[in-house]
């Protein structure tokens, strides 16, 4: 059967542009050149410049073996096609990194630096990081005294060093790529239940809580991190958990929570619980007396027994300012319950004038 003209011209090929990729054989590898066979388009040419930081895939590469290359000029002084492996190599390597990831595949790395969050090396030639929190126990800096100088001192000892790492995240469009030493925590938690008892080790410190590794038994098996809320401290408030808690403390806790992979404890869980027989002593419209141990934008937190709060919310007052000229932190004051949940911990409380 005849072709008709448009299908004759469909059929051949469309001019080159900028930015198109190409296939090509490798016809001649110089130090600072190679050449492919583009036809039916001509010959392609990748310069110095553009092979600098694509070694790896060079290394592949070998007369007669096709490749594939990015368009940058159709038509340079000297009448090649110049092309760029760059981009290409770039692209497999994300794709080979994503495969990893979604096969959650562990690969070796060389530590190229350090710096105070963690160390530095590259997968696929691609830059990558890997943060200290990341970092196998035996492997995480431990210092009494943890100062940013030590702890990058402690890490630049893996310079040169091989570790064995996951993909923890990874973006081609911001070229970040983090990495872990850890196992897999899905998997890690999967032994891990709420209620389980674990004992652990506080591993830092910040104004909403403290982080913990803990582990299943005496062997450390099973090691994963969590966290200690501020709330779940203390029945006791605290403001700060640097004042109650420090690094590289032994603590026992009790899981509360695991939600989208993260692991939720409690110190106070395992204390006992000061609201427990408190329906006894007070109930709904009550007066009584307590210290007020703390006032916020939202209300003031009066003492009603250790452990036991209960709340004056700034509505009572109309605003801030109103409130702090009634009541002062530190001070007693008499109050009437106005509502009563001890089983969900919650008593509000209207000051008497």
């Amino acid at each position: 059967m005849r072709k008709n003209f448009k299908e004759i011209i469909d059929e051949l090929p469309q001019p080159l542009k900028e930015g198109d990729t190409v296939e090509g054989k490798v016809i001649e590898i110089g130090r600072s050149s190679v050449f492919l066979d583009l036809s039916p388009y001509g010959t392609g040419v990748i310069y110095g410049s553009e092979l600098l930081g694509t070694e790896e895939g060079l290394k592949k590469l070998k007369i007669g073996e096709k490749t594939s290359a990015k368009v940058i000029d159709v038509d340079n002084e000297e009448g090649f096609i110049e092309i760029s492996l760059k981009e290409v190599i770039e692209k497999s390597a994300w794709e080979r990194i994503e495969k990893l990831k979604e096969n959650d595949e562990t690969i070796k790395v060389k530590i190229l630096g350090a710096n105070r969050g963690g160390l530095l090396t590259k997968l696929f030639n691609i830059p990558a990081f890997i943060p200290s929190s990341q970092l196998n126990p035996e492997n995480y800096p431990k210092l009494k005294n943890p100062d940013p100088a030590k702890i990058l001192k402690e890490l630049q000892k893996f310079i040169g060093k091989e570790l064995e790492v996951r993909i923890l995240s990874f973006s081609p469009n911001t070229g970040k790529l983090i990495l872990s030493e850890k196992e897999n925590i899905s998997r890690v938690i999967e032994d891990y239940k709420i209620g389980d008892v674990v004992e652990g080790e506080i591993t830092g410190i910040v104004d909403f809580g403290a982080f913990v590794n803990f582990w299943k038994n005496e062997k450390k098996e099973k090691e994963a991190e969590g966290l200690i809320h501020l709330s779940e401290i203390d029945w006791q408030l605290t403001d700060d958990p640097a004042k109650v808690l420090k690094v590289g403390q032994k603590v026992k806790a009790k899981i509360v929570n695991i939600e989208n992979g993260k692991v939720f404890l409690s110190l106070k869980a395992l204390k006992e619980d000061p609201w427990k027989n408190i329906r006894e002593k007070y109930k709904k419209g009550d007066i009584i007396e307590g210290r007020v141990v703390k006032i916020k934008p939202y209300g003031a937190f009066v003492e009603i027994i250790p452990g036991v709060y209960g709340l004056c919310h700034i509505s009572e007052f109309g605003s801030l300012e109103e409130m702090e000229k009634n009541l002062k932190e530190g001070e007693k004051y008499k109050f009437k319950v106005t509502s009563f949940l001890p089983e969900t911990h919650k008593m509000n409380l209207l000051l008497i004038k």
